[in-house]
């Protein structure tokens, strides 16, 4: 059984299907990539995986268990699903290690004393401890990044949603992150990752979904879809 499945996922806006019909699996371990071109339904999917929308129909099981059915704990879901979002979400108010510790303390009532504990190590490993008493304002993207993954991490998520990662990040930022996000790929995090990096994508992806007009278009390796005679993942990756 897969850790997520996602099945004939629907989200329409106006009578409009931005999601038609999605479906695909992830692996407990693995690192799938979400790809296509702007306007195909990425960021939506990945906000309905986490219902910080509601999809219209279909369903997402999490572990085998159904968190679209009604009266699904989404409190519950949220603390098992990190999201690192694309303009970080960092609170400007809160320093680093408030802002890591905040969904511990909330969501999990988890003690001051070990959220903070808790929050340290992941810092840490983010090499970002030195950053505690720091607030947003004065961090760089990529330091911004690590405190958002670190935030993510400390809720000892089953997966880790990243919404273009790169996309804010000058091109040295760029590689940091890469890497960084590749490490915690080889540390086994299961990861779904929507992204326009190509670069990103060869580093991290066991697989690629690759979405278009809302479908699941194809999904494969990425360098299977490199070399494919398809003028819709020709264009995309030509763009690139």
């Amino acid at each position: 059984m897969a850790l997520l499945e996602v099945k004939e996922l629907v989200k329409s806006y106006g009578g409009r299907n931005v999601l038609d019909g999605v479906s695909f699996d992830l692996e407990e371990g693995e690192a799938k990539v979400v790809m296509g071109p702007s306007g195909c339904g990425k960021s939506t999917l990945l906000r309905c995986l986490n219902l910080l929308i509601e999809p219209t129909s279909g369903s997402i099981l999490l572990d085998g268990k159904d968190i679209t059915r009604p009266g699904a704990d989404v409190r519950a879901l949220r603390s098992r699903i990190g999201f690192v979002f694309q303009n970080f979400a960092l609170y400007r108010h809160m320093s680093v290690l408030d802002n890591v510790t905040l969904a511990l303390r909330r969501l999990k009532k988890v003690p001051r004393r070990e959220a903070e504990e808790r929050a340290l190590h992941e810092l840490d490993r983010m090499e970002m401890a030195d950053k505690r008493d720091a607030y947003p304002a004065a961090l760089s993207g990529g330091q911004s990044q690590r405190v958002a993954i670190a935030r993510a991490l400390a809720m000892d998520p089953k997966v880790l949603f990243f919404d273009e990662p790169t996309s804010a990040l000058d091109p040295i930022m760029v590689r940091e992150v890469v890497t960084l996000i590749n490490g915690l790929y080889l540390d086994n995090v299961t990861i779904l990752c929507v992204t326009h990096d190509l670069g990103l994508a060869k580093h991290i992806s066991d697989r690629v979904v690759f979405l278009d007009q809302g479908r699941v278009y194809a999904e494969d390796l990425i360098e299977n879809l490199l070399r494919r005679d398809d003028p819709v993942i020709e264009d995309f990756f030509g763009e690139g």
